[in-house]
């Protein structure tokens, strides 16, 4: 990599010598193989970074000043690297010593390049400003990834990667072929792919983008957008300079935001650009159009199952031939090996009437594998009696077949698909907000019921499943990084389900209201009462929040998905007397303002609560007596000041509140000392929060405490002197908590602690002797250094287990997204 990096210069040497010492001692000093992984990490890492230095240097016509002094630094680390090899194991002096010294040097890395180089680079002209703010913002990424998360301000990144190829794929080799060539030789610069939903168009696309001849073409160059179904370029465009790592200008229409993508092509290179729209609605034609007028070396590749005669280079995808029809189900229904005592006959008749559809293939395949022949028939029998659904022949077809797979369910199952409407289209669903609907709705366990039923789902192929961080359900019911996805036909399967009675007789109530469009039956239903059970709500970013008046006095759960800046709670949830659940989640590129915050105080039976990208300004008295509310959640929320202004002290303020969870509120420095007088508080869930630096000694009052959890907090110092005050303390994770370089001395008070995981806490070198005195601790999660400070302890904690964790953080959903 060393080579590729630098061809063969100085550095490229330096930097290669240091890669071979750290392999090498890895093997041989074992009791440093976790600190030298993490040093490996590092600079595959800071290589790209620095390769954008070198670029803007050879542009600039300047010294490589940054390179001599990276120089410098990979040599000094190499003499580090080389020591710790004739360090033997017995001498723990030594050993701690030199630990710490790998994880300075570590450290001193990012250093160099968040305020070293950034200095250097910072004398730059005006004209490349927006290539060094890049360059800014992959070495902030860094030291967030070397702190305990890939992520951004948003929690996330790669936007545009091109998802890869998964699952079992055929009869799309001539496809991919012939979609090439209209790239590639073709004068078109649009290429269209349609296809009824469900026949593989978004698969073909990312073979397309995965050929070597179209990466040699386009390079890095090649951006994968899922299109918004309300045409939107600033959308898009947004995205593509959030995943090229450039500033996000605010856009005021669609043409200054293609002006803006011109100028930012203009920077990052000759190569030509191609861009896959996918999943693309009508409304979109002329707003492609206009892309490719202004910007003439762009390549748009679209799929739809629209065709747009405007774009006469449409490619119509085929539905599979008998062959690959039967190998891929074969494929689902037998996984093993293709082979069933179901009678042959049966088998291809039930193929016949897939109609040729992946989707539909893929889906009665898993959900007939291991059913015996009498469940093929009924399914067959049920199949000849079915009704058509869409007036769309084609879609009419795959639609009948995938509702045999979701009657298949059991009730509560079924149940729980419908809800899964709630959601937007092409969006990820965490699977806590599924969790508090959930609960609320049919009174689920929610370790156990809730993840089983999205297994379960997940097996059937209704939905997929991503986990962004592997060991995350280890950590004591931890899910804020399970997420789940649904292909989009599944979802409208699931709409039409809901949508099969009359609207006052619905249970669930799904509603999407583009600009200010609202339903017609809505308007004219005026104060005439509707009794769903679950209510969701979804507006664009053109909504101004001028609602109309709608009686809902049996909701229990209410999904609002926004997208606008700001955005104003309906008066009408002040008659909800029954809602249960109130979900609010922001899929807008910036972050938006809730207002009317006051009349939450109204929802008397109001016992779940998630905020998602939002910013709240102020924290109502009201809310603070919403005395049945049992859980608040704030995901990548902007909360600071909301709670800062917080001076308010209620007796007996929020009485039955029992779980809080904060997940990358990025704003949060430090822990609300107001929070500190919920005292029926049991479990705590501060994560991701990288700029939270203390917490208050008014945590000492949260005597009722049972889990607390501050994982990836990077920046933490310590925990509070008064945390040996929670005698029921249960759980403790302080994973990645690199910041942290020593436990309070009032950790053996913690009687009641049970379990601690503490992977990543690279500052601790030792651990306070009241540790002693933790009697009923069981168990303890951590890495290899920090296991041996805890074996010194042993004879002292009779029932205590040592766990060696290895690390294991999955990023394929980078690809996924």
């Amino acid at each position: 990599m060393a080579a590729a990096f630098v061809g063969g210069a100085l550095l490229g040497a330096v930097f290669g010598e240091l890669l071979k010492a750290v392999e090498e001692v890895t093997t041989k000093a074992v009791q440093f193989k976790t600190d030298l992984n993490r040093l490996k990490l590092t600079l595959n890492q800071v290589t790209p970074i620095f390769e954008d230095i070198e670029k803007l240097n050879r542009v600039l016509d300047r010294p490589n000043i940054e390179t001599e002094m990276f120089t410098d630094k990979l040599k000094e680390g190499k003499r580090l690297v080389l020591k710790c090899a004739g360090v033997r194991w017995w001498n723990l002096y030594a050993k701690r010593l030199h630990a710490k010294r790998l994880i300075a040097f570590d450290n001193s890395l990012v250093r160099f390049f968040q305020i070293d180089v950034t200095a250097q680079i910072s004398r730059d002209s005006k004209k490349i400003q927006e290539t060094v703010n890049r360059i800014d913002e992959r070495v902030e990424r860094i030291g967030t990834m070397v702190g305990g998360g890939v992520c951004d301000n948003n929690g996330f990144v790669g936007c545009c990667l091109v998802p890869r190829v998964r699952g079992f794929v055929v009869g799309l080799e001539e496809p991919v072929r012939e979609v090439k060539v209209m790239l590639v030789s073709g004068g078109e610069q649009v290429v269209m792919v349609s296809a009824p939903g469900g026949c593989g168009k978004t698969t073909l696309a990312k073979m397309v983008c995965h050929d070597e001849e179209i990466r040699g073409m386009f390079k890095d160059n090649i951006f994968f957008v899922t299109a918004p179904k309300v045409p939107s370029l600033k959308v898009v465009i947004e995205n593509l300079f959030e995943h090229r790592g450039f500033r996000v200008p605010e856009f005021q229409t669609d043409e200054e935001a293609i002006y803006q993508l011109e100028r930012m092509l203009k920077q990052i290179g000759p190569n030509p650009l191609l861009l896959v729209l996918d999943d693309v609605w009508s409304g979109w034609e002329s707003l492609i159009e206009g892309l490719t007028t202004q910007i003439p070396e762009i390549k748009i590749l679209v799929t739809s199952r629209f065709v747009f005669p405007r774009f006469e280079c449409t490619y119509r995808l085929k539905l599979l031939s008998d062959k690959d029809a039967m190998a891929l189900f074969r494929h689902s229904a037998f996984p093993q090996d293709g082979r069933s005592s179901v009678p042959d006959d049966l088998v291809r008749k039930i193929v016949r009437d897939c109609g040729g559809f992946p989707l539909a293939l893929e889906v009665v395949g898993r959900s007939l594998c291991g059913q015996p022949k009498e469940i093929w028939k009924r399914t067959l029998k049920q199949w000849s009696e079915g009704k058509s659904i869409f007036s769309s022949d084609s879609n009419k077809e795959i639609l009948i077949r995938l509702l045999s797979s979701v009657n298949s369910l059991d009730e509560m199952y079924k149940e729980c698909y419908l809800d899964l409407a709630s959601f937007p289209e092409d969006q990820r669903i965490p699977a806590t907000a599924l969790i508090d609907m959930w609960v609320g709705l049919y009174n689920l366990d929610e370790d156990g019921d809730t993840i089983a039923i999205l297994h379960g789902l997940s097996m059937r192929s209704l939905i997929g499943q991503v986990i962004t961080r592997k060991d995350a359900s280890e950590i004591s019911g931890y899910y804020n990084e399970h997420f789940a996805t649904q292909h989009d036909l599944l979802r409208e399967l699931a709409i039409h389900q809901c949508s099969q009675e009359l609207i006052e007789k619905r249970k669930r109530l799904i509603i999407e209201i583009e600009g200010n469009d609202f339903p017609r039956w809505w308007i004219e239903q005026g104060q005439h009462s509707i009794c769903p059970r679950l209510v969701s709500i979804s507006t664009d970013e053109r909504f101004s929040s001028n609602w109309h008046d709608i009686h809902l006095p049996e909701a229990e759960v209410l999904v609002l998905n926004i997208q606008s800046r700001n955005y104003t709670l309906p008066q009408f949830m002040e008659k909800m007397d029954q809602l249960k659940v109130l979900i609010i989640t922001n899929y807008g590129f910036s972050s938006s303002e809730i207002q009317n915050i006051p009349l939450l105080g109204y929802l008397s039976s109001l016992k779940r609560i998630r905020f998602e990208h939002v910013f709240i300004s102020s924290i109502s008295d009201s809310i603070l007596k919403l005395r049945n509310l049992q859980k608040i959640s704030f995901i990548m929320c902007e909360i600071s000041e909301a709670f800062c202004k917080c001076t308010i002290q209620i007796p007996d303020m929020l009485p039955y509140l029992s779980e809080i969870v904060i997940d990358y509120c990025n704003d949060l420095v430090e822990f609300p000392a107001c929070l500190c007088e919920i005292r029926s508080l049991k479990e705590l869930s501060i994560t991701n929060c990288h700029e939270l630096v203390t917490i208050a000694e008014e945590f000492e009052k949260l005597k009722n405490l049972e889990v607390l959890r501050l994982h990836a907090c990077t920046k933490l110092l310590e925990l509070p002197e008064t945390i040996g005050s929670l005698k029921k303390l249960e759980f403790l994770d302080i994973s990645d908590c690199i910041g942290m370089s020593k436990l309070p001395g009032q950790m053996g008070d913690l009687c009641g602690l049970r379990k601690i995981h503490m992977t990543g806490c690279r500052g601790l070198s030792e651990l306070p002797l009241s540790v002693k005195g933790l009697e009923k601790l069981k168990s303890v999660t951590c890495d290899d250094e920090t296991a041996c400070l805890w074996q010194d302890y042993e004879d002292y904690l009779d029932d205590l287990e040592i766990h060696v964790h290895k690390e294991d953080v999955n990023l394929d959903w980078l690809h996924d997204n």
